[in-house]
């Protein structure tokens, strides 16, 4: 496994909430559709940690799950989604997630920057904005990407 440490930064907030797009929670409606394709999320809180890993990024090369052209919403075309199993670390104790990766090519609102890690967990007490995490992720899964320094040239 390969450890990376982060910080938790807000995110679009409609994981776990409705907003002005969506009048539901994204995940609320998305986890049917994940489960009948064989991923239950059930016992996970319903949202995203979004854990900033920067200067690194990541890509996906292997994840254990993909999904195709899930029609989770009428709202907007079908998207794409991958999932790699992962520990959060919080305050010394792991806790289960998924790294969540709807495919930017088919997410058409909500940029992503390349340096967060969008993770769905078991509820993780007393986690807020700003505090340092780790995170546990596969290698054969996540690729991490070291940023170009071209000082150490």
């Amino acid at each position: 496994m390969t450890l990376l440490n982060g910080i938790l930064v807000q995110g679009h907030q409609v994981a776990s909430r409705a907003s002005k797009d969506y009048p539901y929670g994204t995940l609320e409606k998305q986890i049917p559709f994940f489960k009948s394709r064989g991923l239950d999320l059930n016992s996970f809180f319903n949202g995203t940690l979004n854990i900033d890993i920067s200067p690194y990024t990541f890509k996906l090369i292997k994840p254990e799950f993909t999904f195709q052209h899930v029609e989770w919403t009428d709202l907007h075309p079908p998207e794409d989604f991958s999932f790699s199993r992962c520990k959060v670390i919080y305050e010394n104790i792991e806790y289960d997630g998924w790294v969540y990766y709807p495919h930017p090519q088919t997410k058409l609102r909500h940029f992503q920057n390349p340096s967060l890690l969008e993770v769905i967990a078991i509820p993780v007490p007393k986690i807020k904005y700003e505090d340092e995490v780790q995170v546990l992720v596969n290698p054969d899964e996540i690729e991490i990407v070291i940023p170009y320094n071209k000082e150490m040239e």
